[in-house]
C-alpha cells in the first residue's frame, strides 16, 4: 500500500500548520534579503593581450610580436579562437574559449594562459614592452559620478577626489573606485636643437645629468651605541622652478636648463583618454560592489554619501551623476514585481471563478506557501531577483496552481459522491498525487536542456531552469501536503452523494468527445493538418537571438579615419554634443574620447583604446524620448562625412559589437582584402542591411628615412641615433622623474610645440654626428613618404576581414544574415583551399546556443520515457503521450505571427518546456482512463468519461497558465516566451480534449461495447 502524505498531515494537523507558519515566516524573510541586480551574473569569456612594440610598423608588429605570442597561445587548452590585431606600435590579442567550458574554469584558464606567455617574453624583441593581461571584463560599475570644478586647477580638483575617493571606499561591500578620464601630470622641458647643436650638447647628456640630480640614492648609515642614524642628501627637484634652475656640467661646460629649454608643468599631451559631460571636461568616478553586496542598500549608501560630498566641498565643484545602476534595478524590479502581480491576481481570478469561494480561497492560501518555499530556496541558493529569474517566477505562477487545482476539484468530487473530508483527501491523493508528480518532473524535464546548456546564453539564461524547477516541484508538495490541509478546513462535506457531471454542459461535452472517438480517423488527420500548417507558418516567423534592452540610453560610436590625432576626435565629440544640448528629449549625455564607455551596464560591448574613436552615452528621457533622439541623430551624423558616426541601443544577452557579421579568412592579405571587398558589396545590395564595412580600415601614411649608409658610417650616425633623436625630438622621452606627496611625474624632454608641430621641420632636425657637430637630418639620406597597413587582423594567425553591417528598423538579425549567406553561396563554393567565409555575430552565436539546447533533448526524451514508463507500465501508453508533446508547435506559431513577435532563444526555451507542460495533462488523463478500466468500465466508455471527468481542471490549470502569460507577453525579454507558451498551451488544451481520446482510441483500436441483451420474458 502507498504511503499517504495527505492522510498523515491531516493525522498531524498541529504539525503541518506548524510548517505552514514556518514557511511564510522563512519566506518572507528571504524576500526582504534576497539580492537585487538588473542581470545575472555572466561570465565573459575573453582575454586580451596588449603588448607595445615602439616605433615598429603594423606589419613588424604582426611578425615579431602577435605571430610569437599567438603561436604559443595555440596551446591552450579549451580555446576556441584566438583573434588579433596589429597595430603601429602594439598588438592586442583576444583569447575566447569554447562556450561550453564551465565558468569554474575560466580563471584557471587565465593562469594558464599568464604562464604560457611568461615562458616566452624573454623571446620577443628588445624594446618590447609587456605583455599585459586584461580578463576583469566582467566588472560593472554600480554607480558613476562625473566631478568638475569651476575656479580650481585640474591638479586641486584631483586632490578633492582622491579625498572623496577614500571615503566612498568605505562604504560596505564597495569593492573599488576608478578614476575615469583623470590625465596625469608631467613636467616639460622642451628644448631646441639649434641651441643644443651650438653647445655640443645631446639629449643623452642633459638626460643622464637630469636623472643623477633627482635619483633617491641611499647615502649609507652610521650606526652608535644607542641607536641608528641614516644621511640624506639634499638636491633632489622640488618643482619646474628647480628643474629649470638646476645647473648642469657637460663636456666641461656650465649651463643651466632654462639655458637650453622652455620647463613648464602640464598634463599629458597629447592626451589618450578623456572623459566629458553635458560638454564640459570632467574626471569620472567608477564605482564596483563586491558580489556579496545589495546593490539598491548600497545605492542609497553612495547617495547619501554624494549628499554629503555637496555640501562639504566647495564652491565651484560638482558632483553629477552619470550612470546609476541601483535606479535602474529599482525601476526593473519594481515593473517585474507589477507584471508579477498583475499575473498572480490573475491566478486568483481563475480560481475564485472556475472553483467557487471556498475552494478558491484553498488555492489562494497555497500559492503564498509556495512562494516563500520558493523564496527560501532562492536565497540557499544564491539566486538573485533579476531580469531572468523574475520572468522566471511569473512564467512558474501559471504552474504552481495547477495541483493545488486538481486536488481541491478532486476532493470536491469526492465529498459530492458523499465521502467524509479525510476520506476525501485522501482518495484525491490515491487517485492524482503521482500522475501529478509524473507530471510535475515532466514539465522540469522540459525545462532541464536550460539547466544543462553549455553556452554564453546557457549560463545567462539559467535561473529559468532553477526557478521553474524549484517553484513546480514545491507546488507538488504543496498540493499533497498542505492543500488538503486547508480543504479540510473549508470545504463542507455535503449530506447526500450526487453527480457532478449530469449538468447539461457535460452531457453536451459527453456527445462531443463521443464524436471526436467515433470520427477518430476525421480529428487525427484535422490535427496532423494543422501540425503541418504551424509547421509551415512557424517559417514565417522572425527569428532573433535576443531582443533589445528597454532602457533609455543610445551609444553614440564616432569613428575617425584611422590614423586621426586625438584632437579631431575631441573636436568631432564637440560637434555631436552642440547637437544633444539643443535637444529637449535629452537628460544629458557622458563622452568618452579616445575609447568606449566604461561597463555600466552589464552587457555592453566595450570599445577598446582608439585615439580615432569617441563614444557619448546619451541618456533620454524615457524609451518613446529615445527613438526620437536616436531617429533624429541618425539622420544628422549623416551630414558629417568626417567620420563615421553610429547609433545603437542596448541589448540583452551576449554583447555583440554588430547584428550582422561575416569573417574572411585565408593565406593571402590581399586575397582575403579582395574576397571581403566581394562580400561587402553582396551585403550592401541586401535592403535591410545599412552602414556596411570593415575592420581593416584604410592605410596610413607614414614617413621613411631612406638613409645612406656609407655617410652615415662616415659621419658616425647610426639608424638608433637618429631614432632616439626624432623621438626625443617629436614624442619626447622620460630623462627623470619628478616626486610630490605620493606623486610622482615624469620628467620629458622634447623639442618646442613650434618646432614639432608639422612635418616641414623634419628635414631640420639636428642629429649629433660622431665628431659632436650638429647634423640636419636630410643629408643623411632622403626622406620617403608612403602608405602601410593601419591595422592587421587576424584568427586562428591567418590574416582576417570582418565585414559588419547594421540593420534596418524591424529586422532581425538571424533572418537578414542567413538571407545574406545565400546569396554568398557561390562565392563560397569557389574559394580555394585555406579560404573561407563564415557567419560570426547572432547568428553564429544563436547556433552555438540552440545546439547547446539540442545536445540535451534525447536526454529529456529519455527522462521523459522514464517518467512516464514509471507512472503508466505501457509502452503503448507512454508513446502515445509523447505524440501529443508536439501539439503546442501549432499555437505557438500563430500566436507569434498575430503579435508580430520574433522567435528567439528565450522563446525556444518556452516551446520546449510547452512540451512538457502539454504531456502533463495528457499522462493524468491517460492515468485515469486507466483507472477508469481497472474499475471495469469497458475502454469506449472509460476514455468519454475520463475526458468529461479531467475536462474541468485540465482546463483550470490550462487558463491560469495561459492568463498568468498575459501580462509578461509585455516584456521586452520574455514578451515572446509568454506568446509561445500562451498560444501554444491554448490550442494544445483544446486538441487534448478530442485529438488524445481520438488517438487513445485509434491507437488500442477501440470498438465501442454492444449494448447489453435483455433476457426475454
Amino acid at each position: 500500500m502507498r504511503y499517504n502524505i495527505t492522510e498523515w498531515g491531516l493525522r498531524h494537523q498541529v504539525f503541518t500548520g506548524f510548517l505552514m507558519v514556518l514557511l511564510l515566516l522563512g519566506g518572507a524573510f528571504a524576500f526582504f534579503n534576497l539580492g537585487q541586480k538588473e542581470d545575472p551574473e555572466f561570465t565573459f569569456r575573453i582575454m586580451v593581450v596588449k603588448t607595445l612594440y615602439p616605433g615598429a610598423s603594423a606589419a613588424e608588429v604582426e611578425r615579431q610580436v602577435t605571430d610569437r605570442l599567438e603561436k604559443k597561445l595555440q596551446e591552450l587548452p579549451y580555446l576556441d579562437n584566438l583573434r588579433s590585431y596589429s597595430k603601429p606600435s602594439e598588438s592586442v590579442i583576444f583569447i575566447t574559449p569554447r562556450q561550453d567550458v564551465p565558468p569554474r574554469e575560466i580563471a584557471y584558464l587565465w593562469y594558464i594562459a599568464r604562464k604560457k606567455i611568461a615562458d616566452i617574453r624573454h623571446t620577443l624583441p628588445s624594446g618590447a614592452l609587456g605583455p599585459f593581461f586584461n580578463d576583469e571584463f566582467g566588472d560593472t560599475y554600480t554607480s558613476v559620478l562625473a566631478f568638475s570644478a569651476d575656479g580650481f586647477s585640474y591638479p586641486e580638483l584631483k586632490d578633492y577626489i582622491e579625498l572623496a575617493r577614500q571615503q566612498l571606499l568605505l562604504i560596505p561591500h564597495v569593492e573599488k573606485v576608478d578614476l575615469i578620464g583623470a590625465q596625469e601630470e608631467r613636467i616639460y622641458v622642451e628644448f631646441s636643437d639649434k641651441k643644443l647643436a651650438q653647445l655640443g650638447l645631446t639629449a643623452g647628456q642633459v638626460a643622464a645629468a637630469l636623472q643623477s640630480q633627482n635619483a633617491v640614492v641611499p647615502a649609507g648609515t652610521v650606526d652608535l651605541p644607542s641607536h641608528h642614524v641614516p644621511l640624506r642628501v639634499s638636491g633632489r627637484l622640488d618643482g619646474p622652478s628647480a628643474v629649470s634652475g638646476l645647473a648642469l656640467r657637460v663636456n666641461g661646460s656650465d649651463f643651466r636648463v632654462r639655458d637650453i629649454a622652455q620647463v613648464r608643468r602640464g598634463l599629458v599631451d597629447p592626451p589618450d583618454f578623456k572623459m566629458r559631460f553635458n560638454g564640459r571636461g570632467v574626471i569620472g568616478v567608477g564605482i564596483t560592489m563586491n558580489k556579496a553586496g545589495d546593490v539598491l542598500q548600497t545605492g542609497k549608501e553612495i547617495q547619501r554619501l554624494v549628499s554629503r560630498l555637496r555640501a562639504e566641498l566647495p564652491q565651484g565643484i560638482e558632483i553629477e551623476q552619470v550612470a546609476n545602476q541601483p535606479r535602474v534595478v529599482r525601476a526593473a524590479i519594481a515593473e517585474f514585481m507589477r507584471t508579477f502581480a498583475e499575473a498572480l491576481i490573475i491566478v486568483m481570478v481563475v480560481s475564485f471563478l472556475s472553483l467557487g469561494l471556498r475552494a478558491g480561497t484553498i488555492v489562494a492560501l497555497t500559492v503564498p506557501l509556495v512562494l516563500a518555499g520558493t523564496f527560501l530556496l532562492m536565497l540557499l541558493l544564491k539566486i538573485d531577483f533579476q531580469r531572468i529569474s523574475l520572468g522566471a517566477l511569473v512564467l512558474a505562477l501559471g504552474l504552481l496552481v495547477d495541483d493545488a487545482m486538481i486536488v481541491v476539484e478532486m476532493m470536491a468530487r469526492k465529498l459530492d459522491e458523499g465521502m467524509d473530508r479525510i476520506s476525501a483527501a485522501s482518495a484525491a491523493y490515491a487517485s492524482t498525487a503521482f500522475p501529478m508528480l509524473t507530471g510535475t518532473l515532466v514539465t522540469v524535464a522540459g525545462f532541464l536542456p536550460v539547466g544543462l546548456a553549455r553556452s554564453s546564453a546557457g549560463e545567462y539564461t539559467l535561473s529559468i531552469f532553477q526557478v521553474v524547477a524549484i517553484a513546480v516541484l514545491l507546488s507538488w508538495i504543496g498540493a499533497v501536503m498542505f492543500t488538503p490541509f486547508l480543504g479540510f478546513r473549508l470545504l463542507k462535506a455535503h449530506g447526500a452523494p450526487h453527480e457532478s457531471y449530469a449538468t447539461p454542459f457535460y452531457n453536451g461535452l459527453r456527445r462531443a468527445v463521443d464524436w471526436s472517438v467515433e470520427r477518430r480517423a476525421l480529428v487525427i488527420g484535422v490535427t496532423v493538418l494543422l501540425f503541418i500548417a504551424g509547421g509551415f507558418a512557424f517559417t514565417k516567423v522572425p527569428k532573433q537571438f535576443f531582443p533589445q534592452s528597454n532602457r533609455p540610453e543610445l551609444l553614440v560610436d564616432l569613428w575617425l579615419p584611422e590614423g586621426s590625432s586625438f584632437a579631431q576626435s575631441e573636436a568631432a565629440a564637440k560637434e555631436v554634443e552642440a547637437l544633444l544640448a539643443k535637444d529637449e528629449d535629452v537628460l544629458h549625455y557622458a563622452t568618452y574620447v579616445g575609447a568606449g564607455t566604461p561597463r555600466f551596464f552589464l552587457l555592453i560591448t566595450q570599445q577598446l583604446a582608439n585615439t580615432n574613436l569617441a563614444e557619448i552615452v546619451v541618456m533620454a528621457k524615457d524609451n518613446a524620448a529615445r527613438e526620437r533622439v536616436r531617429r533624429r541623430l541618425r539622420e544628422r551624423l549623416a551630414d558629417f562625412p568626417e567620420f563615421r558616426g553610429r547609433v545603437n541601443r542596448l541589448a540583452v544577452g551576449p554583447p555583440f559589437e554588430y547584428p550582422l557579421i561575416f569573417r574572411v579568412t585565408g593565406d593571402d592579405p590581399a586575397r582575403v582584402r579582395k574576397l571581403a571587398d566581394e562580400v561587402a558589396e553582396i551585403v550592401r545590395r541586401n535592403p535591410k542591411a545599412v552602414d556596411v564595412n570593415d575592420d581593416w580600415h584604410e592605410r596610413i601614411p607614414a614617413m621613411t628615412l631612406a638613409l645612406d649608409q656609407e655617410k652615415a658610417r662616415a659621419l658616425g650616425v647610426t639608424s638608433e641615433g637618429i631614432s632616439q633623436s626624432l623621438q626625443a625630438h617629436y614624442s619626447g622621452i622620460v630623462v627623470g622623474q619628478y616626486r610630490e606627496g605620493n606623486d610622482l611625474f615624469d620628467i620629458v624632454w622634447r623639442a618646442r610645440r613650434d618646432l614639432r608641430a608639422g612635418l616641414e621641420t623634419l628635414p631640420d632636425v639636428a642629429v649629433r654626428a660622431g665628431n659632436g657637430q650638429a647634423v640636419p637630418l636630410s643629408q643623411l639620406g632622403r626622406l620617403e613618404p608612403r602608405f602601410e597597413e593601419s591595422v592587421i587582423w587576424r584568427r586562428g594567425r591567418s590574416p582576417a576581414v570582418t565585414v559588419r553591417a547594421d540593420l534596418v528598423d524591424g529586422a532581425e538579425a538571424p533572418d537578414v544574415a542567413r538571407a545574406i549567406m545565400e546569396e554568398l553561396r557561390p562565392l563560397i563554393e569557389r574559394l580555394p583551399a585555406g579560404y573561407a567565409i563564415e557567419p560570426g555575430g547572432p547568428l553564429e552565436d544563436s547556433g552555438i546556443a540552440q545546439r547547446s539546447i539540442f545536445v540535451w533533448l534525447p536526454l529529456v526524451l529519455v527522462a521523459t520515457l522514464f517518467l512516464l514508463m514509471m507512472q503508466l507500465h505501457s509502452v503503448k501508453r507512454t508513446l502515445l503521450v509523447l505524440l501529443t508533446a508536439p501539439l503546442g508547435l501549432i499555437g505557438a506559431a500563430f500566436a507569434l505571427l498575430a503579435f508580430y513577435a520574433p522567435f528567439g532563444f528565450v522563446a525556444l526555451l518556452g516551446l520546449i518546456a510547452l512540451a512538457g507542460m502539454i504531456m502533463r495533462n495528457s499522462v493524468i488523463l491517460v492515468d485515469q482512463i486507466e483507472q477508469d478500466e481497472r474499475a471495469g468500465a469497458d475502454t469506449w466508455t472509460a476514455i468519454v468519461e475520463s475526458t468529461v471527468r479531467r475536462f474541468r481542471p485540465i482546463m483550470l490549470t490550462a487558463a491560469a497558465a495561459i492568463l498568468a502569460m498575459v501580462p509578461l507577453s509585455r516584456s521586452d525579454f520574455f514578451g515572446p516566451q509568454a506568446i509561445t507558451i500562451l498560444g501554444g498551451l491554448l490550442v494544445a488544451t483544446l486538441l487534448t480534449v478530442f485529438f488524445a481520446p481520438a488517438l487513445y482510441a485509434a491507437w488500442f483500436r477501440v470498438r465501442r461495447a454492444a449494448p447489453a441483451v435483455k433476457p426475454t420474458p
